[in-house]
């Protein structure tokens, strides 16, 4: 569902008459303005979320690798234990 010519048309007209042929720079330069605030806070919300996301696995998988590493340290028999005597 396209908006045809003359819907556009009726819209530009009905804009012209509510705020008049001085504040439509305004407010488009307003409305750019606004925009673009708004896509630089998307973009660094977005940057924000990937460095959480790297920072969460990187830790995740420094922390795998600690669980690894500790298993095969609590193998060995401690070294004054019975098996050193004996």
């Amino acid at each position: 569902m396209s908006l045809g010519f003359t819907e556009v048309l009726l819209i530009v007209v009905v804009v012209l008459l509510l705020f008049g042929a001085k504040r439509i720079p305004e407010l488009a330069k307003a409305l750019g303005r606004a925009s673009n605030e708004y896509k630089k806070a998307k973009d660094e919300l977005a940057r924000e979320g990937r460095e959480l996301a790297d920072a969460a696995e990187k830790a995740a998988s420094a922390e795998d690798a600690g669980k690894q590493a500790a298993p095969a340290d609590a193998a060995k028999p401690p070294a004054d234990g019975p098996a050193a005597h004996g």
